[in-house]
């Protein structure tokens, strides 16, 4: 099996590779390639390999960029630290969608699904295989609610209750529609992971939103995106242009 990575961090790049070749030492690393124009020169210019494993943000944007410049026709098992990206990861090709730090074992399970589902992408349509990598990634049994404590008291908060999250000095913040604040003990990285990407959006590293929160979205100089919310922020939410065509789309996507 030929496999071609895609990582701007160089030893997470030789990290991976020596992994795949420990699980798959029948498998080829054609090559490792760290931007998103390193990998459109690369994939436009040589066959298509068997398998591509991909970060997202990579040195010079977001990998989904590759995609609009180029067919990709093997599957892709991304590998990234952020959860908000899992649906868009779906639609080009995703037959897995690897959380770092990812184990071992993570790294089986997705060979296991390529090997299920070598077929399976020429021969189904793209919702009915949406559907069925969301019920193999446990896309549709996102948390419902959280458990909070304050006060002396356990609480319980629902997700639809939850306007956004953030980072609070070091922890993060729960704040409800009715402007109630739980502090969690748990990472952004580890709540985006256990919402779903269809209702929440991580705009950056320290705010996780609602969609249902959105009030409006304005045009911001630099080519970025201001984002208003129905329940005021500490902080002025601001989309960097390499996020704003993946935002919108994400908006549009309902």
């Amino acid at each position: 099996m030929n496999i071609l990575i895609i990582e701007d961090e160089v030893k997470a790049a030789r990290s991976l590779e020596n992994l795949i070749l420990k699980l798959r030492p029948e498998s080829k690393i054609i090559a490792k390639i760290q931007s998103v124009e390193g990998a459109i020169d690369y994939l436009s210019n040589i066959p298509s390999p068997d398998l591509i494993f991909m970060d997202i943000q990579l040195s010079d944007g977001i990998s989904f960029d590759i995609f609009k410049s180029i067919k990709i026709h093997c599957p892709v098992i991304f590998c990234t630290a952020f959860g908000e990206y899992a649906m868009d990861a779906i639609k080009e090709n995703g037959i897995d969608y690897l959380l770092k730090p990812f184990s071992e074992a993570d790294l089986k399970n997705a060979f296991e699904k390529v090997d299920n589902f070598k077929n399976f992408f020429q021969k189904t349509s793209e919702n009915t295989l949406i559907e069925m990598i969301q019920k193999i990634n446990g896309q549709e049994n996102k948390k419902k609610s959280f458990l909070v404590f304050k006060n002396n008291k356990y609480l319980t908060v629902k997700t639809e209750d939850i306007a956004y999250i953030y980072i609070n000095y070091t922890s993060p913040t729960i704040v409800t529609f009715k402007s109630e604040h739980f502090d969690v003990n748990q990472s952004l990285d580890q709540l985006a992971a256990q919402l779903s990407s269809r209702e929440f959006f991580r705009l950056n590293r320290q705010y996780l939103i609602n969609f249902s929160a959105i009030k409006e979205v304005e045009h911001y100089f630099a080519r970025k995106l201001y984002v208003k919310l129905t329940i005021p922020t500490d902080d002025k939410l601001l989309i960097g242009k390499e996020k704003t065509s993946l935002f919108l789309s994400w908006l549009e996507d309902r």
